[in-house]
């Protein structure tokens, strides 16, 4: 499998909450399913490995991802190690009450076909999922957060 079989989708946005207050919300590995259209589940099996079910359009996928790196309130790096092959990153970036998410997501499909595929149609179908789950995810963290005096001061 080499370099070229990966496709690799990157969105962002920014959350009116503070860095902290979205890294704990992010972090919380379970509540993925709240913001992530496709996610059905995500099982934690120890401080490292999950397993997640992903679920679209009657097609269920699952794998167990590995957490790879993690430094608080900037990164945290997966790649998965069984199952569908996927791995990415999300970044975060203080914007002194607010803060920028930016989620970077790569994963295989085999073959020329994954590649015909990606050009058509499932690469603007997995990227617009991503962008709306990291809207969804700044709504459920604008309702899961204590306004910052910012933003108090914004509205």
């Amino acid at each position: 499998m080499s370099e070229s079989d990966w496709l690799e989708h990157t969105c962002q946005v920014e959350v009116p909450v503070s860095i902290e207050r979205v890294w704990d919300l992010w972090a919380d590995l379970s509540l993925m399913p709240r913001w992530m259209k496709w996610i059905r589940s995500v099982e934690l099996l120890d401080e490292e490995l999950s397993r997640w079910t992903l679920d679209t359009r009657g097609l269920t996928f699952s794998w167990i991802s590995c957490t790879h790196t993690v430094v608080k309130h900037q990164h945290i790096g997966w790649n998965s190690v069984e199952g569908l092959p996927n791995r990415g990153a999300l970044r975060f970036y203080d914007r002194k009450g607010s803060t920028i998410v930016k989620l970077s997501v790569s994963y295989m499909i085999p073959g020329i076909i994954g590649k015909i595929l990606d050009g058509l149609f499932v690469g603007k179908v997995v990227e617009s999922t991503i962008q709306a789950d990291l809207e969804r995810f700044k709504a459920y963290a604008l309702e899961h957060s204590e306004p910052t005096a910012e933003n108090a001061s914004a509205s």
